[in-house]
């Protein structure tokens, strides 16, 4: 069953317009890319590359506590609502588990599958609830990235690890080990199946912000950027979903939750139908809206409700 929702989750810090006076206050260098939309309004050009990822800085300063942030030209920058809700709806799916109370603390352990250079579902996940967070990664810029902004911020290398996955092809194996237990796993897959298909949809995005027109020569793409292994693999969304869910089959009794972002609604379909095949006991879509950005959650679990509030009481 689906949850239909128009609004980002009431937890969500970041309802309505940027406080950009707050911001700047707390983050001053956003002062130098605030400008005035048409209607007289202070905004931010978010066809600007360096805008955009300045704004996530003061964003992340301001309501996370985590000062220095950056990544590298290139990957990936996350829209901040939107992770957010995905943290804050696997915190109802938790606290199902928990007599209705949303656990917190180092305690409850998540995994990030894909975690990127910018590290963004830990930070969310640990300022958020405390919770302890493995991130990984294939690619090792986004590997040593990621860790550089843990040990940067005071607290997050208490509670975070970022581990570069050597072996690709998997998401699981070589990572949890034998006597690890995860109340839950994200994943923000790779959306596209293949560069050409990357490339043409950061186009349209581009084209949007500008109405429709070409940008200009000199308008970079990281806000809409990303490495190979962060937008696109063989098979899209769904062949990568598909096989994280085949081999989620191994750590059944060691993970609560399986969850993954699906921006494709044609793609969830096919996958509860290979979860059903593979045994999973339960099967969530929740949708997510920010703005007209629709997305959704999958999660699975391979244990029963009583099940799982027994590996609560055991494990929290």
């Amino acid at each position: 069953m689906t949850k239909k929702i128009a609004t980002l989750h009431p937890r969500n810090p970041h309802q309505g317009r940027y406080d950009l006076t707050a911001l700047v206050k707390t983050y001053p260098a956003l002062k130098a890319y605030i400008t005035l939309n048409p209607r007289g309004e202070e905004t931010v050009d978010f066809s600007d590359d360096k805008a955009v990822v300045c704004l996530n800085s003061a964003l992340l300063a301001h309501f996370y506590q985590v000062p220095n942030w950056q990544i590298p030209t290139g990957y990936l920058c996350p829209p901040i609502p939107g992770r957010a809700d995905y943290i804050h709806y696997i915190a109802d799916l938790l606290a199902e588990m928990n007599n209705g109370e949303v656990p917190t603390g180092k305690r409850v352990k998540a995994l990030d599958i894909g975690t990127g250079a910018n590290c963004i579902y830990p930070i969310l996940g640990h300022r958020s609830y405390g919770w302890g967070f493995v991130g990984t990664d294939i690619d090792s810029v986004a590997a040593k990235t990621a860790n550089v902004i843990v040990q940067a911020n005071p607290g997050l290398n208490k509670a975070i690890k970022v581990v570069l996955k050597k072996t690709p092809g998997s998401m699981f194996k070589g990572v949890i080990k034998h006597n690890d237990k995860y109340a839950v796993t994200v994943c923000n897959p790779p959306f596209h199946a293949s560069m050409a298909d990357a490339a043409a949809g950061t186009e349209r995005k581009i084209k949007n912000l500008h109405k429709g027109k070409a940008a200009p020569s000199n308008t970079a793409k990281l806000n809409f950027g990303g490495q190979n292994t962060e937008l696109w693999c063989e098979g899209g969304e769904l062949r990568f979903v598909k096989d994280m869910a085949t081999e989620s089959q191994d750590f059944a009794q060691q993970v609560s939750w399986f969850t993954s972002l699906i921006s494709k609604g044609e793609n969830l379909a096919p996958l509860e139908q290979h979860l059903l095949s593979l045994g999973a006991k339960q099967i969530r879509v929740i949708a997510m809206s920010q703005g007209q950005k629709v997305s959704r959650i999958l999660a699975w679990s391979f244990m029963d409700t009583d099940e799982q509030q027994q590996w609560a009481a055991d494990h929290w």
